[in-house]
């Protein structure tokens, strides 16, 4: 299991994944779930995946392979819009799922897949879009201005009641990283480190690319008065008082 999420506001986008996979509690490696494929000036990429990991990483490097001298196909660095990026994008999780798909299933193994795709192509708007495991995709809104993959439950309800597309970038950052600390912290599958991402609207640039490991100083600080204020907050809210009996209990 994984978690990745995307969110895009007014004055940029911020993206994270976590870097952990296994096969059983005695088998967890790390692996990169985050890849950006990027050219100075003209366009900004950001991937995301998460599923079955030798399909996503076939789908990568399906991607990557097409940017050699091929004539015939269209790469990310031609695609005229982050609309056409994904629609590549479905394309090569199609294919590749329509190759493997079949004999993984032979071995009752998921061949289950989705990814996020967001950034900007000069000229254009910035966009964020959900790939699906079938290949279709749904693109973000003013409303739903974020995306999550993987083990998303836990993190979801934090970035619901924070976020919106007014949030400034730094909010967003943090928000988003206290929704990884309340996501690793019921579920073992999803852990360090982390892989995050900042880019400000209409610079074509990476703003700020950062791993989060286990000695972060400020992911440790998060994380301890997180916790903190939540048992705070928690202790202040009134007991209920519908039943006169139980107040002596």
């Amino acid at each position: 299991m994984t978690y990745c999420v995307a969110i895009t506001l007014k004055t940029g986008m911020v993206f994270a994944s976590d870097s952990r996979t296994n096969a059983g509690v005695d088998h967890v490696s790390s692996y990169k779930k985050m890849r950006v494929f990027s050219k100075s000036g003209d366009r900004l990429i950001v991937i995301l995946s998460s599923g079955n990991l030798s399909v996503t990483q076939n789908v990568i490097n399906l991607l990557e392979e097409d940017q050699r001298d091929t004539p015939q196909k269209r790469t990310l660095y031609d695609a005229r819009s982050m609309y056409e990026v994904a629609e590549m994008v479905g394309s090569a999780l199609r294919d590749v799922r329509r190759r493997d798909g079949p004999y993984l299933e032979q071995s009752n193994v998921d061949s289950s897949a989705s990814f996020i795709v967001g950034g900007q192509i000069a000229g254009n708007r910035q966009r964020l879009f959900h790939i699906y495991n079938e290949g279709n995709f749904i693109e973000s809104t003013p409303e739903t201005n974020y995306f999550q993959i993987g083990e998303s439950k836990y993190g979801k309800p934090v970035i619901d009641r924070v976020i919106t597309t007014e949030s400034n970038i730094l909010e967003a950052t943090k928000c988003m990283l206290v929704s990884f600390d309340s996501t690793m912290r019921s579920n073992i599958s999803v852990g360090l480190p982390i892989d995050l991402l900042i880019y400000r609207t209409d610079t074509l640039e990476v703003a700020l690319q950062h791993q989060i490991n286990e000695t972060d100083p400020y992911f440790n600080i998060l994380h301890q008065r997180w916790g903190s204020g939540l048992r705070k907050v928690f202790s202040e809210l009134p007991n209920p008082d519908w039943e006169v009996g139980l107040r002596s209990q």
